[in-house]
Order: C-alpha cells, then sequence, then structure tokens
C-alpha cells in the first residue's frame, strides 16, 4: 500500500465564485486518488499542513491571487509606519523598494488615498515592485485584472509583466471620479511558473507619490473563433476579464495598444492612445447579452479586429450602438471602419439606455480585413464631469451577401 502512495502539497480554497488552488503540501496521498472524480474527495485522503518556509503561494486557476485584495496584514513588526520592511513581509507577495502597505482615507500631510474596494492597498515608491508566482497553462490566454490609480497629479506609469511579456499603463487620465478605476492586462505563458510583477519605474519628485495598486485577479479566457454565420469573432464581447469584486459598477478598462493575440478582448485589439471600458450586465444597460464595450475616450478610444475576407466579395455589418444609463448624455458617434469604406452612426443620448441597430455593406479589397470602431464626440456623465463615458457597442456582425 506504500509503495502506491506519493508526496504532494495540496491546500482548496474557494474565492468568491470560482474554485481556486493554491499548492501547498501534503504528505502520503493515495496514487490511486486520480481515479476520483469529485475533487472534495481529496480532503479526506491528504494530510494538509501549514507550509512556513513557502509563505508565497503557486496560485492556479481562476479568481484572487493569494492575498490579491491585500486584506491580510502585515504582522506589525514587519512595519515601519506604513512601510514594509524586508522583500517578504507582504503575506503571499515578494517586495523591492520603498512598498506601503496603506488604509484608504486620509493620510497623514493632506494627502487623500481612495480605496475603492476594501480597506487596504499597497502603494509603490520610486522604482518599488511587488511580484507574485502563479501556476499557469502555457500557451492559455489570461486576463490579469487589478485596481489602479495614482496618488499625485504628476504623470504616473505603472509597468506591469507575466514574461514574456510587459507593458506601461499610464495612470494620467482618470476614468472615473472615486479612484476605483479597475484595468485588465493580457498575457499568454510559455511556461507552467510565471511571475507577475508590478513597478513603478518613474523617479517622482515627491516621494509620497506613485501608484496604488489593490484587487488582484486573474481568469483564464477561451480563445475564440468565427462561425459560418458571422466572421468576427467574440462578436458580443461575452468573453473577457472579470471583475475583481462584483459590487464594483466602474467597469474594466482595457488598456491601450494590445495586440490581439494576448488582448483581455478576445479576438479584438485595443489599438487607441486610451483605454476603452468593458462593461456587465449587472451595473449597466448592455444591448445583448451580459457584456458590451464602451468607447469613453471619444477618437482616443477605438478596438479593432482583423477578419479573414475574399477580395471582391461584398459583406454587410451590423452593430448595435447606444447608452449604457449610466447618466451618459449628449450628441453621440460611432464611426466604423472596414476596408476602404467608412461609416458614421449618429446616437442622441439622454442616459436612459437606448440603443439601436446600424448596418452598412462594404466590398472586401483583400484577404483580410480590418474593423475598427471609435467614438467621434467626448463625453462625461451628467451627475460627473470628471468620469469620462460614451456610447457602447455590441453584437459586431460580419457576413457574406450578394451583390
Amino acid at each position: 500500500m506504500a509503495s502506491s502512495r506519493s508526496y504532494c502539497l495540496l491546500l482548496l480554497l474557494i474565492a468568491s465564485d470560482s474554485f481556486s488552488c493554491h499548492v501547498l503540501g501534503a504528505k502520503h496521498l493515495d496514487g490511486n486518488l486520480k481515479k476520483k472524480k469529485n475533487p472534495l474527495e481529496y480532503i479526506g485522503r491528504c494530510f494538509l499542513f501549514p507550509a512556513p518556509n513557502l509563505p508565497h503561494l503557486f496560485t492556479f486557476l481562476t479568481g484572487f491571487l493569494n492575498n490579491g485584495n491585500f486584506e491580510q496584514s502585515p504582522k506589525p513588526s514587519n512595519l515601519k509606519k506604513t512601510v514594509l520592511k524586508g522583500t517578504r513581509s507582504l503575506p503571499g507577495w515578494e517586495t523591492k523598494g520603498l512598498v506601503e502597505f496603506i488604509a484608504g482615507g486620509p493620510q497623514p500631510g493632506g494627502m487623500y488615498f481612495p480605496v475603492a474596494h476594501g480597506a487596504h492597498a499597497v502603494r509603490l515608491g520610486n522604482e518599488a515592485t511587488i511580484s507574485q508566482t502563479v501556476a499557469v497553462k502555457p500557451g492559455s490566454l489570461y486576463a490579469l485584472s487589478f485596481v489602479a490609480s495614482r496618488t499625485c497629479a504628476q504623470n504616473e506609469v505603472l509597468t506591469v509583466s507575466v514574461p514574456p511579456q510587459s507593458g506601461d499603463l499610464p495612470l494620467q487620465t482618470l476614468y472615473c471620479s472615486n479612484g476605483g478605476d479597475t484595468y485588465a492586462w493580457g498575457f499568454k505563458p510559455n511556461t507552467t511558473l510565471v511571475k507577475i510583477t508590478f513597478h513603478n519605474p518613474g523617479v517622482q519628485e515627491d516621494p509620497a507619490c506613485g501608484p496604488l495598486i489593490d484587487a488582484v485577479h486573474l481568469k483564464e479566457l477561451l480563445p475564440p473563433f468565427p462561425t459560418r454565420d458571422n466572421l468576427v469573432k467574440n462578436p458580443g464581447f461575452e468573453e473577457g476579464p472579470r471583475r475583481p469584486l462584483t459590487h464594483s459598477g466602474n467597469g474594466i478598462l482595457l488598456p491601450p495598444k494590445q495586440e490581439d493575440k494576448v488582448s483581455p478582448l478576445p479576438g479584438w485589439i485595443i489599438e487607441s492612445l486610451k483605454s476603452v471600458k468593458y462593461i456587465d450586465a449587472q451595473h449597466y444597460n448592455v444591448p445583448v447579452g451580459k457584456s458590451a464595450v464602451e468607447l469613453v475616450a471619444g477618437r482616443e478610444s477605438a478596438i479593432a479586429q482583423i477578419i479573414r475576407t475574399v477580395p471582391g466579395k461584398l459583406y454587410a455589418l451590423t452593430f448595435a450602438v447606444g447608452d449604457a444609463k449610466n447618466e451618459c448624455h449628449g450628441s453621440m458617434a460611432v464611426v466604423a471602419f472596414a476596408a476602404k469604406d467608412s461609416f458614421t452612426v449618429p446616437f442622441q443620448s439622454s442616459g436612459d439606455g437606448k440603443f439601436k441597430n446600424a448596418s452598412f455593406k462594404f466590398r472586401a479589397i483583400s484577404a483580410r480585413t480590418r474593423l475598427t470602431f471609435f467614438s467621434s464626440n467626448y463625453h462625461t456623465r451628467k451627475d460627473d464631469y470628471v468620469s469620462l463615458c460614451g456610447p457602447v457597442i455590441d453584437q459586431v456582425r460580419v457576413f457574406p451577401i450578394k451583390a
């Protein structure tokens, strides 16, 4: 019997509505467990024990990273006021440089740190870094969601990296007034273990400045495919990042200049200078299904997709345009490009969630046709002149038609 047993490490953790696992340790696990279909049966066959020498867990599947919301506080002995001492002081994370564990609200010196999710967050000082090692599936697409906000009026930048991908996230633009901007960043790993890193690359004049990080969440995304009836992949934006906390109503910002292979919105390219917003039906008006995209920064906010076409063939392009029922109002217009043709869809919004369908024809000129959508105007909400908003697009469809 002993020969059929193996050594392993296992801890099951239920996080939100997803099932997450953290590899910790266990011993004397029966080798026949592979035959068990119910994962809960594994618990009875494993001896679980704490692993003080392994404080940084290997997280896999979907859910919050270990202490991803930073509500597990460091020991008082590992803090000097708000500054973390040592690289292993923050539970679940490795730190480098000046990293602060802060509570939201008024701060000494008259500053105010907005923490929209929970009570705590971390602030990255000049050239500071936090990181965590995570177990993933090589070749799969992931969306890394997190809350990030600047603390000063300076042009702050946050570098996000998961080898082999890395990118700079500008935090200059505030998309909501409460400081709770949620971002999603896409990556495709080529190893089973990757290190997720957040880094403040700037050297600010004021050492009290630096971005806040909170609510770090990981989701594996399914690859989209076109169908016989629609050449557009992920046409209704149903596959995308998950909001870290379901009670948040700010949507998820998709940063600019993300290629379609590693976009957090599968199949789509965020090719603009500013972010677009991924919204859900729980908090916004969505024309069809559970998700849609809001173009929140005028001509600087655009999405695109390259589809397969037959040169010389005629196609129909249809999509829905409306508002998110979020008090965004005014004379809106969505501009769509396909091949050599452009189309403008005007929409007068009162912020009450109405939408309309648009339909156009275009003739393909090559085997690949780029579809692009952007808003021609800038908008803010009736009740909030700081928060950017814009028209919503959904249910994009392209199919061949007869001349």
